[in-house]
């Protein structure tokens, strides 16, 4: 079995949790405080963390990071899916749907995004209502909304619709 590594980032939305292997990142999650980090760092964890503090102070608009989430088939497509909506901008669920191959799958859609392991690195923030309303987000539609503020406040765009 592959070592597991993890380490706590204190970003500006609250505690992270990033979780990886030697080589490839595994989850990203919202904690309410600070655990204890792994005994030992591996290089390419300090570099997730880079990268975030990164994004967090505007300079990154796109991670460069090996990702490993684990989920189904139909999740890994829309989480690919979701990946390429760029820094600064929005898609709805819809949108993903029929990327997806069916406009049917509108609520399948926002159950993957809502299993996202890796959230900010993997955008799922940036997926929004067909109305450009926020809806659903694993860590609350406060920290979503921080989110797209920040992006929108660093970007070329400005035309996010919520």
């Amino acid at each position: 079995m592959e070592a597991i590594f993890y380490t706590y980032y204190n970003s500006p939305v609250g505690w992270l949790k990033l979780t990886s292997t030697p080589d490839s990142l595994w989850s990203v999650s919202f904690e309410e405080i600070q655990g204890e980090n792994s005994s030992e760092i591996p290089q390419f964890l300090k570099e997730s963390v880079q990268q975030l503090d990164e994004y967090f102070k505007g300079t990154r608009k796109e991670f460069k990071l090996k990702l490993a989430p684990e989920g189904t088939d139909f999740q890994q497509k829309i989480w690919k899916l979701v990946e390429n909506v760029n820094y600064g901008q929005t898609a709805s669920y819809l949108d993903i749907s029929i990327q997806s191959g069916s406009e049917k799958n509108t609520r399948a859609v926002g159950l993957a995004n809502g299993k996202n392991p890796i959230p900010i690195i993997i955008p799922c923030h940036r997926i929004i209502g067909s109305n450009g309303k926020l809806t659903g987000y694993a860590g609350g539609l406060e920290r979503k909304r921080w989110l797209l503020l920040h992006e929108q406040q660093h970007s070329a765009y400005s035309d996010l619709l919520f």
